[in-house]
């Protein structure tokens, strides 16, 4: 009898063990902290691995995907893509969504505590780098988002190109200055009357110049009912002008999470080939 119990609850620790292993290497959706010393602040984000990812040695590419306006860093993967693990399992890569609270992106002249480009395209992408099997280098790198984070994506990507080789957006707010008492902007760059030269600044259509040839992957996606829809005409008109390659995608829809739900899925598409070049 006393052999029998013994078996039997040897039988439970090693089922226990197991069942605590198995949970252990399946956590491929996880919420980390990040903290960032631009703004004396820890951060939140997702961070979603690919199937295997504990199983193997192999560095992966990695997508940075951005929130909108009045979202966080789970609105991802919550509302707009809840199966983006499985996409980042089909296309072998890591997707990391960090917070970005209200901030456009930018590191705001004007509010010190607002100074997610910093977080973003340096202390985010070393920690990631740091505690991930990355591809740490910015052929490695892709960024985009929707709305606010559309206007972040290409933002990001076009003043960092050392650290993302493709960018994206998705009904991104790609120039700013047609909504000047809009989304808390002037909290940021201050008001449009008295700073305008801060708002030209800070505008993704006025950032073409900077951008080299053949140095930056671009996708960019907005629906014909969409309030962002001239804009991104506009931009997409000034980038032909200028030569600048990149894809443009225009199909029926509005802003909303339904448009980026599908929209997602031609940009990790295009962020998997450019991952791919050899």
């Amino acid at each position: 009898m006393k052999k029998r119990i013994s078996l039997i609850l040897t039988l439970c620790f090693l089922i226990i063990g197991t069942n605590s292993e198995a949970k252990q290497s399946s956590a491929l959706v996880d919420t980390i902290t990040v903290y960032s010393s631009a703004m004396n602040a820890t951060i939140k984000n997702v961070v979603i691995l690919p199937d295997g990812y504990y199983n193997t040695q192999e560095h992966y590419p990695t997508v940075y995907l951005l929130h909108g306006y009045s979202g966080s860093y789970s609105t991802w993967i919550k509302n707009t893509k809840p199966s983006l693990q499985e996409e980042a399992s089909k296309l072998n890569l890591i997707i990391i969504c960090p917070e970005g609270k209200n901030s456009w992106y930018w590191d705001s002249p004007v509010n010190e505590n607002s100074k997610f480009e910093t977080y973003i395209s340096k202390e985010l992408t070393h920690y990631m780098d740091a505690n991930y099997r990355t591809v740490a280098n910015q052929k490695g790198r892709a960024i985009t988002g929707f709305s606010m984070g559309g206007h972040g994506g290409l933002w990001l990507g076009i003043n960092h190109p050392d650290v993302f080789g493709a960018c994206g957006s998705m009904s991104g707010g790609v120039d700013i200055r047609p909504f000047p008492n809009n989304w808390e902007m002037k909290d940021l760059l201050g008001d449009y009357d008295k700073n305008a030269e801060q708002w030209e600044k800070h505008t993704v259509i006025n950032q073409i110049h900077k951008i080299k040839p053949n140095s930056l992957a671009i996708i960019i996606d907005c629906g014909i009912d969409d309030f962002f829809y001239e804009v991104n005409e506009r931009l997409h008109r000034l980038l032909i002008y200028n030569n600048i390659p990149h894809d443009y995608i225009v199909r029926p829809g509005a802003h909303t999470h339904d448009y980026w739900h599908n929209a997602i899925d031609y940009q990790l598409l295009f962020f998997k080939k450019y991952f791919s070049r050899k």
